[in-house]
């Protein structure tokens, strides 16, 4: 396919997260939004992006994750990839896999990147890190390590959030077979960093309140299985 320049960029974080901005608009390669690191696609960074898809593939087709897990990322991978296609062209998108060392790319991170809006970013927490292990058996690759002030944070709303259809590993999952956040395996408590305080509770998703008022909501990974008709809640 010939690349089609759009009159847009597209911002995507390492958890397939995306937006859109005009292409001239005067931001970063990488940005910050919300705590939320994002980088400015090219053909090098879909090129890493796709590595960690083939690897979300290979943990499916070894029955690592679920197919529904993988269906989750496999939507916004999607359309990404259909965007890159009509941005580069094919031809681009082949010679950066090619060329790119995915293993040495490093992906965009809160910590180095400049806020979006104006805001400083919120530093993780200085707490000693708690050991927290969920699951606690399993041969995982990856283990986020979590304050204890963020078990605790998760575990002040543990009783509404487990009434309103999330499981443990919603709130507090901190292993998985993917570098974080990448997978959306994460659990809420990964995502409690710094002076990030938990809001609203909701059966799809939990407020994060940070500080100067910036907030998102963390999605509750088994929102599929919740009854939002037994709820009440849309």
């Amino acid at each position: 396919m010939e690349p089609n320049p759009p009159a847009a960029a597209l911002y995507v974080a390492t958890d397939l997260d995306s937006f859109e901005v005009a292409a001239d608009a005067p931001y970063a390669e990488d940005v910050t939004v919300s705590g939320r690191a994002y980088r400015r696609l090219d053909p090098p960074y879909y090129a890493w992006l796709r590595r960690q898809m083939a690897g979300a593939k290979r943990a499916l087709d070894a029955k690592r994750i679920t197919a529904a897990a993988f269906d989750v990322i496999r939507a916004p991978f999607n359309a990404i990839h259909a965007w890159a296609l009509r941005a580069f062209g094919e031809a681009a998108l082949v010679a950066a896999a090619k060329a790119t060392d995915a293993t040495k790319y490093q992906p965009p991170r809160p910590d180095d990147d400049l806020p979006l809006c104006g805001a400083r970013l919120t530093p993780r927490s200085p707490t000693r890190p708690s050991g927290h292990a969920f699951p606690s058996g399993g041969d995982f690759a990856f283990a986020e390590p979590v304050a204890p002030d963020a078990v605790a944070k998760v575990d002040a709303v543990r009783a509404e959030a487990l009434a309103l259809g999330w499981t443990e590993a919603g709130l507090y999952r901190n292993r998985s077979h993917l570098r974080f956040p990448y997978g959306r395996e994460y659990g809420l408590v990964c995502f409690l960093d710094g002076d990030a305080a938990v809001g609203e509770v909701r059966p799809t998703s939990i407020e994060i309140v940070r500080p100067r008022g910036a907030r998102t909501r963390f999605a509750n990974p088994d929102a599929v299985a919740v009854s939002l008709a037994a709820s009440g809640v849309a």
